[in-house]
């Protein structure tokens, strides 16, 4: 996100946790051109000042905890973080008086799988996860402070989007690292998910807050696959065979059989579609393991 805005001229504020150690490895080749502010999504205090300092005139909201497993073993850090995080920012630029346009990622976990597609604006939510129903807070708080107090506040309904900066913990990348590998620990493997491209997506971000009226919109590719079908395409890729050993870690408590969206509105009111999907996606995946 931060690379797009500055292509388009953007002067960018971010903000940074507080840590012992420096993590900011997928900005470092743009640490020169932003602005960053130490703070913390649980923290009012500290997005208020960030948010004074910056006075900003668009917000793009990605901060969470972000991994649906991981919000099992720390439910309330997570509605702490991705829930109750996004009434902390709304209410900070509510008291500041901005009139920032705001992003708030929302996501497909808010579905349950059992209407297994394709899904749309329009389709029930019933999250199975603490992630999705911390994520379905934030949903609902942006909506109510949007028709409350006339904020600017767009819903990006953003099913699974992957770069090659995806993190080592999460399925496509553990199937990529397997690739090269030659084995990979998996869990359910019959999970089928609506897979898109990172930086389309945030361009599809972008685009919602040009627009004249805020809105949601399901951002995805349209299409549907299994794990396994992941696995093969990376096979192909490679022309080696990966061996998958069922590991029952990986198994969620609760799992989300399928997601599948529905982009019609997106490539309608916004003129965005995807781009890469699939195999292609999976390629480039790879190909920037091998540099």
């Amino acid at each position: 996100m931060a690379e797009l805005l500055l292509s388009k001229g953007y002067e960018v504020h971010g903000l940074v946790r507080r840590s012992s150690s420096f993590n900011t490895g997928r900005i470092d080749h743009i640490r020169d051109k932003l602005t960053l502010h130490y703070g913390d999504m649980t923290d009012p205090f500290s997005l208020m000042w960030a948010l004074k300092k910056a006075q900003p005139d668009e917000i793009y909201n990605f901060a969470a905890q972000s991994h649906v497993q991981v919000s099992w073993d720390t439910p309330y850090y997570t509605a702490q973080t991705t829930g109750i995080g996004v009434l902390n920012l709304l209410e900070s630029i509510r008291v500041l008086g901005l009139k920032s346009k705001i992003y708030q990622a929302s996501t497909s976990e808010l579905f349950s799988g059992k209407d297994q597609g394709p899904l749309d604006e329009k389709t029930p939510f019933d999250p199975a996860s603490p992630y999705g129903s911390a994520k379905l807070y934030g949903f609902n708080i942006a909506k109510n402070y949007r028709e409350a107090f006339g904020m600017f506040i767009c819903n990006g309904l953003l099913f699974n989007h992957e770069s090659v900066r995806r993190g080592d913990n999460f399925v496509t990348k553990k199937i990529i690292e397997g690739g090269k590998k030659g084995t990979v620990k998996l869990g359910n493997m019959q999970a089928c998910r609506d897979w898109g491209y990172a930086p389309e997506y945030v361009e599809a971000a972008w685009r919602m807050l040009q627009q004249p009226e805020p809105d949601d919109f399901v951002i995805a590719t349209g299409e549907t696959h299994s794990i396994w079908q992941f696995v093969r395409w990376v096979e192909e890729i490679t022309g080696k065979k990966i061996e998958v050993i069922h590991d029952p870690a990986y198994d969620r408590p609760n799992e989300v059989p399928i997601l599948w969206g529905n982009p019609a509105k997106a490539e309608q009111v916004l003129g965005w579609k995807a781009s890469t999907k699939g195999k292609d996606l999976a390629t480039k995946m790879y190909e920037a393991e091998k540099v």
